[in-house]
């Protein structure tokens, strides 16, 4: 029976002797107690970093996953209610970086994998019981003294497990793409991360001047958004069938002096590129007529390097992407630096130039620009001012001007991502892309519109998952590689690795598994 309530009864008094009395009786463990026998209901709860204070966002979710077990229970079913932790990833290791004074993953690597890796164990829980009071005071029942944590053996395991059921259906692949890059944390991210770090940031924009081989004087004019690419451009794109128009001008010269230069523009962009110059359309073409032509590099550094399918580059190609919405209508291709540019760069084999490490810092070879970040914190437009800089003196600028956009930063560490090419483990979500759509049709969803709505158009548009982080912290993905042969041995339980290397294991953080070797099936070297 419900006891009757005294109004004048102040209700934060009410709350602290309800929860003592649940607390002090073990209602929460009866409740399961008293149907254990009873039917299942499966209930997932994603696991909370344990890295900070719970906040609202918590809060709200967690009333809202408390009802749903209650409801259940009520009905008569055993619901198991586990907490977890997530203990992994980038949350953690920026805090013991912070805490070490480390900007950069080498000084990781100077400390020591291990090190670093204990530091980030002993730092995972320490908010445990700030989340226990709050859990505790929000009315939520759950069993948070057997939970599970992401950093158990048991759970890395599972990990394991299910990468390699994944691996067994032809669901897993390993390729070298472009996709964006963290540089100060040196990582791959996923399209999900990419999209939780927007922000509006004002920036710099170049409009160049790349002059044609066989007609001097004559440029093709290319927008970027991105001016520190420049240096590893090996060609130019254009649109097939779009109409594309020479056009000759008259301007002063640095010594005073008036000179005539020939631009090549799509016919569409022309107002909005040559802006108040006075200019005079000499010529008319096809994007097609320009496939094939040559033009001088804007940058230096690469000629007298041996590149693969050197015979290829600085030269005029056509691709479907090219559109006259915005720019010249002629793009740089820079195959290290985006999507587009990488796989025009796989189909016609261009050479690849990639001057820039995956800490966003310029390569010695550039050597005007050599130790440079690309996009520093603070203060992006730093490295592209010298570039432009390095253009205007070269006469090979046409325009520069600043523009405000949205940009993608590092969820954790805030800082400018790059698109950068490089090598990483995919799950192949396109090849069970329309039957999750077609499973999703047949869920219940709350709110109703979230079914053909956000989630909806998110699997829609979903591209297979970038897995694998270039990080210490985390589960390691269980793939043994012969140093020889290249063949490749998958684990999905560890005692089948303990049998094959004749290793007992107790953890499987990196520091660890990466000592774990053994012999090649095909009496190569040892894998490893």
């Amino acid at each position: 029976m419900f006891k009757k309530i005294d109004p004048k009864t102040p209700l934060p008094k009410m709350e602290e002797e309800i929860l003592k009395f649940w607390n002090e009786n073990k209602i929460f463990e009866k409740s399961l107690e008293n149907r254990k026998d009873a039917k299942k209901y499966s209930f997932y709860d994603g696991p909370p970093f344990a890295t900070g204070m719970p906040h609202y966002g918590h809060i709200v979710g967690s009333a809202m996953k408390d009802t749903v077990p209650r409801y259940w229970t009520m009905r008569g079913y055993y619901v198991e209610r586990k907490w977890g932790w997530d203990c992994h990833g980038l949350p953690i290791e920026n805090i013991v970086e912070k805490e070490l004074g480390s900007n950069a993953k080498k000084d990781i690597e100077k400390i020591g994998v291990e090190k670093f890796n204990d530091l980030c164990r002993s730092k995972v829980l320490q908010y445990v019981e700030d989340w226990k009071k709050v859990i505790n005071r929000l009315g939520r029942w759950a069993d948070m003294e057997n939970g599970y944590k992401t950093m158990d053996f048991s759970y890395m395991e599972s990990v394991w497990w299910v990468f390699k059921q994944l691996w067994d259906k032809g669901l897993i692949y390993e390729s070298y793409r472009s996709m964006h890059i963290c540089p100060r944390c040196e990582t791959t991210l996923s399209q999900s991360e990419v999209a939780e770090g927007y922000q509006t940031i004002k920036d710099l924009s170049a409009t160049v001047k790349f002059e044609l081989s066989e007609e001097k004087g004559t440029y093709v004019l290319a927008w970027t958004t991105t001016p520190w690419t420049l240096i590893g451009n090996v060609a130019l794109a254009v649109g097939k069938d779009i109409d594309y128009v020479y056009v000759e001008t008259t301007l002063t010269d640095e010594k005073g002096e008036l000179k005539d230069e020939i631009y090549v523009i799509a016919k569409d962009r022309l107002a909005q590129v040559m802006g108040d110059r006075k200019y005079q359309i000499v010529r008319e073409i096809k994007g097609s007529d320009l496939a094939g032509k040559s033009y001088a590099p804007m940058f230096s550094y690469y000629q007298e390097k041996d590149l693969k399918n050197k015979e290829n580059g600085w030269k005029i190609y056509t691709a479907d992407f090219v559109t006259t919405q915005d720019g010249t209508g002629i793009v740089h291709i820079a195959p290290a630096f985006g999507e587009d540019d990488m796989e025009l760069g796989k189909k016609m084999q261009l050479p690849f130039v990639q001057h820039v490490g995956m800490d966003g810092i310029i390569k010695e070879e550039a050597t005007d620009f050599f130790g440079l970040n690309v996009k520093p914190v603070g203060n992006h437009q730093a490295t592209d001012i010298e570039i432009i800089k390095y253009l205007s003196r070269n006469n090979v600028l046409f325009s520069k001007e600043k523009y405000e956009h949205s940009y993608p930063h590092c969820w954790r560490c805030e800082t400018p991502l790059l698109n950068y090419a490089t090598s990483s483990w995919f799950v192949d979500v396109l090849k069970i892309k329309a039957r999750a759509l077609e499973t999703a049709k047949k869920i219940s969803w709350t709110p109703a519109h979230i079914k053909e709505g956000r989630f909806g158009k998110w699997m829609e548009g979903a591209r297979d998952w970038s897995i694998s982080r270039q990080r210490f912290w985390a589960s390691v993905i269980p793939i043994w590689k012969c140093d020889k042969c290249g063949e490749m041995k998958v684990f999905g339980e560890v005692a089948e690795l303990e049998k094959i290397s004749g290793q007992k294991i107790t953890d499987l953080h990196k520091h660890i598994v990466d000592g774990v070797t053994f012999k090649c099936g095909k009496t190569c070297l040892p894998a490893g």
